[in-house]
């Protein structure tokens, strides 16, 4: 599923190719990108065949840069949006989303949201997490170490994956 959102993207932005470090670039968008993340960036820069170390910083940094102003104010964020008869809907949609997996964190806190960031699977990462560690009002200094392990974590599964198994795949 995230390998046909990230062709799909490097679709539509191959032109970016072509300009130097475009494709960089372009794994470091992906990287920002909620439901993509660092997965989304990995997974694009072995398909863009880039060097496997470089593309691993800029994945990281691209994961890491939205963490703390998720953390700080998307509970503000939040509030705001519930009030907005557009934007209600989504808010109700990351509430519901919070709920589904705030147990997971509140049982385990810490050492929860960093299983819950760094294991690869569809609904977690980085932006899930923040956005249920500061609705559940941790800690933000913790939830930042946390999320920054998650990622860590996350990033040497998907190295394994992207450069390792998918490469072999792709050739």
């Amino acid at each position: 599923m995230i390998e046909g959102i990230v062709n799909t993207i490097l679709n539509i932005f191959s032109g970016l190719e072509t300009i130097p470090f475009g494709k960089e670039l372009l794994v470091f968008i992906i990287s920002l990108m909620p439901i993509l993340e660092l997965r989304g960036g990995l997974i694009a820069a072995a398909l863009l065949d880039l060097n496997p170390i470089s593309s691993y910083v800029v994945s990281m940094i691209g994961n890491i840069l939205p963490v703390p102003f998720i953390l700080w104010f998307i509970n503000s964020i939040l509030q705001w949006m519930r009030r907005s008869s557009r934007l209600s809907k989504i808010a109700r949609w990351l509430d519901n989303k919070v709920e589904k997996h705030k147990t997971q964190i509140e049982k385990y806190g810490f050492w929860g949201l960093v299983l819950f960031v760094g294991i690869p699977l569809p609904g977690t990462g980085a932006w899930t997490g923040c956005l249920i560690a500061a609705v559940l009002n941790m800690d933000r200094k913790k939830a930042f170490l946390a999320t920054l392990l998650g990622i860590l974590m996350a990033s040497i599964i998907m190295m394994i994956l992207s450069f390792g198994v998918l490469k072999s795949i792709i050739g």
